[in-house]
């Protein structure tokens, strides 16, 4: 049989160090090798070298995204203003709009998902339809301390049961943000999440309003806050901070955005254990900032890439979000985020490209 070469600029198997100068040899439809191109030309001196594009992987994981928001309109402009979209935005989410995401998301070519679950039907459909793994992390919102053992011990029974009937899916927990969410709802939260095996996810360090908001208790989110909030004071610290004061972080818990960080941050981040999501089209568009790379790389943070929802974001797919980046960051970087980081990310075990796989299962970027 007549052995080809494939290349692109990043060659990744899954596992060790993705390849700028790497290829996949292919024979009769399998893998037959991975390695450097020099390496398996001399090892198939008879190939035809086949160049595919931009990258080659085994199935990427989009970590984060919000599947029923998938029936808004992309929005563009101030993260205040989205958050104030969505809110009016209500009636257009559920699971219609769930499932056509879904229906999106596998068509993109993922091999697993993390969603965020505003609503409990949609948590029944993931849990019962998924031919996807992931993990579907229920969204929490509580801001008036008042309210937070009311909100938790009518979330608590919910999130039992359906950990009863995991599957493919894994049940999460989402405590929404470290501004809607009071202090003592997330350290309820947090510690539930700890002793039951629930995995976190929350949006943190998203926005300089964010930032400005938990330090000086002011700027575009405090009117917005304000209704529901009752009496509060500003904690005075970074959002990373705050939930290091708390207690929060672990190494049960996933960031996502984590834009408006310092190296104090990334640091306590490391020592915690905790994870990252970065969705850098829904930052741009959103104002938010760019993601530091380097920061998180020099503390060795695991970091992963989701798309955000679409109303932040213009599709659901993983592999367009990593490709948003090439030109800015080492390719190789965002190619272990979208695959390897993203997998690790969600408890799941990343795909390999090994001798004798499927080149069915070779994605072409």
């Amino acid at each position: 049989m007549i052995a080809q070469l494939w290349t692109a600029e990043v060659v990744y198997a899954g596992f060790g160090t993705p390849m700028l100068n790497g290829a996949i040899a292919v024979v009769g439809g399998h893998i037959a090798g991975v390695g450097g191109l020099e390496e398996l030309r001399r090892a198939f001196p008879q190939a035809e070298v086949i160049h595919k594009g931009k990258a080659l992987t085994p199935a990427p994981a989009n970590a984060h995204t919000h599947l029923d928001l998938s029936a808004l309109p992309r929005f563009s402009g101030h993260y205040a203003d989205f958050i104030r979209y969505v809110i009016a935005s209500t009636d257009k989410r559920g699971l219609e709009a769930a499932k056509a995401g879904y229906a999106e998301l596998a068509a993109s070519g993922v091999g697993a998902f993390g969603d965020i679950v505003a609503r409990d039907e949609v948590m029944d459909f993931l849990l019962e339809a998924s031919a996807l793994p992931g993990v579907a992390y229920r969204e929490v919102i509580g801001v008036n301390p008042e309210k937070a053992q009311e909100v938790f011990k009518a979330m608590r029974p919910r999130l039992l049961a359906w950990k009863k009937r995991e599957g493919k899916v894994r049940v999460g927990l989402s405590p929404h943000t470290a501004h809607t969410v009071s202090a003592p709802l997330l350290q309820s939260l947090a510690e539930f999440a700890r002793l039951e095996g629930f995995p976190l996810q929350i949006h943190l360090a998203e926005s300089p309003a964010e930032v400005e908001y938990l330090r000086r208790g002011s700027g575009p989110l405090a009117p917005l806050l304000a209704p529901y909030r009752g009496r509060w004071g500003a904690p005075g610290v970074s959002p990373v901070q705050y939930l290091a004061d708390l207690g929060v972080l672990g190494t049960n818990l996933t960031l996502v955005h984590g834009v408006q960080v310092d190296a104090a941050d990334v640091q306590i981040l490391a020592q915690s254990g905790c994870k990252v999501v970065s969705c850098p089209r829904s930052n741009q568009g959103l104002g938010c900032g760019e993601f530091p790379w380097q920061l998180y790389l020099k503390h060795g943070v695991e970091v992963a890439l989701g798309t955000d929802s679409k109303a932040s974001s213009p599709d659901l797919d993983v592999k367009n979000e990593a490709l948003s980046l090439w030109e800015k960051v080492d390719p190789r970087v965002v190619v272990r985020a979208a695959t390897r980081g993203s997998y690790r990310v969600l408890g799941l075990e990343p795909p390999r490209l090994t001798r004798g796989t499927p080149a069915a299962q070779i994605h072409i970027w």
